[in-house]
């Protein structure tokens, strides 16, 4: 029976409307994304309100969970929220990091 339990995170009230700190990112990644995902809960990441997140901070949030994780952490990790300069970076980093795993 698949546990239905989400992890939210509400971005903007840890990181402000500016997402750039690094060591937020990766306490957030640390303490509610790997865990969830390694328990197989889904995790929502609210970027409603952040105007720029910058790609480090995309990068040491959600990366490590892809390039272990693979296609997997895409889909028990939702983006919500997110303006269109938000959403370009999560992409960008969402590709390379899944590019990195996927090359020898």
């Amino acid at each position: 029976m698949r546990n239905n339990h989400k992890q939210q995170v509400n971005v903007r009230g840890i990181a402000g409307t500016f997402a750039e700190d690094k060591d937020l990112a990766r306490q957030i990644r640390l303490e509610k994304i790997l865990p969830s995902i390694e328990n197989g809960h889904r995790v929502e990441l609210d970027f409603t309100g952040v105007l720029v997140a910058t790609q480090s901070f995309v990068h040491a949030i959600i990366s490590e969970a892809l390039r272990i994780h693979g296609q997997r952490a895409l889909e028990l990790v939702e983006f919500k929220g997110c303006n269109p300069t938000v959403k370009s970076v999560i992409l960008t980093v969402v590709e390379y990091s899944l590019e990195d795993k996927l090359v020898p």
